[in-house]
């Protein structure tokens, strides 16, 4: 009989954030899905972003408030939506560290990562013509500093962290909200905003707005974010070493 506190990799290859959906769709449904979503996130991180400066132009604080509760808030919608469809991933670091953990495939993590890049970047044009921009202009908002760095390795330890303490502890429907409270939480707490996510670190370099980055910036932010994911890893493996290798006893 399964034990929901110590999922083996069949069932946890099927929760959101860990695998690719209860529904077990098709590659294709999955990827659109992918794709969607990430738009969708890209879209209410940049148009936050932009309703809060134009709200509160004079109060960064309040610009930064507004912007994580709406990211925030949106999250946990898309991972509602999306979850049982695709795992509601939309974010290439989770689908690596999946990988790594042997839940998902190479072709799968290697596609997923595409479809959410080009799906943020979608969104991320959506999002500036929504406010009357150009479609696209690349950022001069530059990010660059060793603070900023290891506040982008820390937010996405911390993100696998939380979605992965909670679907291997048996919490796996507590994964949207946890998800949702961790990156709202961590734009405060980090330096860096906590961007944790390659796919959303690339679309934020189309929109020269409150939530962009510099181009120029982005290559490091990513690097860290990776070095971050494969830290996380080890840390799955060593806090919760049962599902590493889990079977089913029946």
């Amino acid at each position: 009989m399964s034990d929901p506190f110590h999922p083996t990799v069949e069932e946890l290859s099927v929760q959101a954030e860990t695998g690719t959906g209860q529904l077990r769709l098709d590659l294709v449904r999955r990827l659109v899905a992918e794709a969607l979503g990430s738009a969708l996130l890209i879209i209410a991180v940049i148009g936050s972003g932009i309703m809060a400066s134009r709200l509160s132009p004079n109060d960064v604080g309040l610009e930064l408030l507004e912007n994580a509760a709406a990211t925030a808030g949106a999250l946990i919608g898309l991972i509602l939506m999306f979850g049982a469809v695709s795992g509601a991933h939309f974010n290439p670091a989770v689908t690596l560290v999946d990988r790594l953990l042997g839940t998902t495939s190479s072709r799968d993590t290697v596609l997923y990562a595409i479809a959410q890049t080009v799906g943020g970047c979608i969104g991320a044009v959506i999002a500036n013509l929504m406010f009357s921009l150009p479609a696209v202009r690349l950022s001069t908002h530059s990010r660059s500093s060793g603070a900023l760095w290891l506040s982008e390795v820390v937010a996405t330890i911390g993100l696998l962290l939380v979605i992965h303490g909670c679907v291997r502890t048996g919490r796996a429907s507590a994964v949207p909200f946890a998800v949702g409270v961790w990156i709202g939480g961590a734009y405060w707490f980090t330096s860096s905003t906590s961007f944790a996510n390659p796919a959303v670190t690339v679309a934020r370099t189309l929109s020269d707005t409150f939530a962009g980055i510099k181009p120029s910036s982005a290559p490091m932010f990513i690097v860290m974010q990776l070095i971050g994911a494969l830290i996380a890893y080890g840390l799955i493996r060593f806090i919760y070493p049962h599902n590493a290798s889990a079977t089913n006893d029946g």
